[in-house]
């Protein structure tokens, strides 16, 4: 199934978290830190570290907790992206 991640089309698996696939298409930037600027991605893979925060529905979301779904559109919180 694909999904949207910063206007790009990427595919997914069922049951496969956004983090995974975003991985897997080589998207490792997912953010900057607020305090230092400092790139960010997927860390602990379970939810606890909050780096791959990412914005779904104008609320940050961590992406190793949100399953892939089609129809799903998904913001980085890079300075400069469209989210910001």
């Amino acid at each position: 199934m694909t999904f949207t991640f910063d206007d790009e089309a990427i595919s997914g698996f069922v049951g496969e978290t956004v983090a995974t696939a975003l991985q897997r298409g080589g998207h490792r930037l997912l953010r900057h830190a607020p305090e230092d600027g400092g790139a960010r991605g997927a860390f602990c893979c379970m939810g606890l570290c909050q780096e791959c925060l990412v914005q779904v529905g104008g609320r940050p979301v961590e992406s190793c907790r949100l399953l892939v779904s089609a129809d799903l559109t998904v913001t980085s919180l890079k300075r400069g992206a469209q989210s910001q």
